[in-house]
């Protein structure tokens, strides 16, 4: 597996352009922060993803990358909706008891206005807990500020 990547590594580096190139760095640097953060998932790593916990409200802030935008050179809905979901997903599995655990059950978002600048700031609240589901609000801002997002999620209750 080790010999296959370096080479494939390799012919993308001879065969890349510089645009190539640093979203391969980007790229590596993310998998490096998996590594060395012990994240269990990749996404927080490949994303960059700056996680705090406070108050009961979970923060998530991701650096705007050119690898992370659509056709129109502003962030892809699908990564405001990833980012969104996880901090969420995220608060509620923090505030769950030891051997509990929450996934999505439902997302909605509204796209207010288009994510550019120099990082996406995601907030998420509760917004109440039962002892089946968590309902959680989530907000997405630009750098200057500027709501792009609004979302809801409901989060099912599981045991691990």
């Amino acid at each position: 597996m080790k010999e296959e990547l370096r080479k494939l590594l390799e012919e993308c580096i001879d065969r890349g352009s510089e645009k190539d190139l640093d979203a391969m760095a980007h790229l590596l640097k993310g998998i490096q922060l998996k590594i060395e953060n012990n994240h269990d998932a990749f996404i927080g790593g490949l994303l960059h993803m700056d996680r705090k916990f406070e108050d009961k409200t979970c923060e998530i802030t991701v650096p705007i990358h050119p690898i992370i935008n659509n056709n129109l050179n502003i962030v892809h809905g699908g990564i405001t909706a990833t980012v969104l979901d996880t901090a969420m997903g995220s608060l509620a599995n923090y505030i769950l008891p030891e051997g509990y655990g929450a996934v999505t059950n439902q997302l909605n978002i509204h796209y207010i206005a288009p994510g550019i600048g120099d990082f996406l700031r995601c907030k998420a609240e509760i917004v109440h807990q039962g002892t089946k589901t968590i309902v959680i609000s989530g907000e997405a801002y630009r750098s200057d500020g500027k709501k792009i997002a609004y979302a809801t999620g409901t989060f099912f209750i599981i045991k691990k």
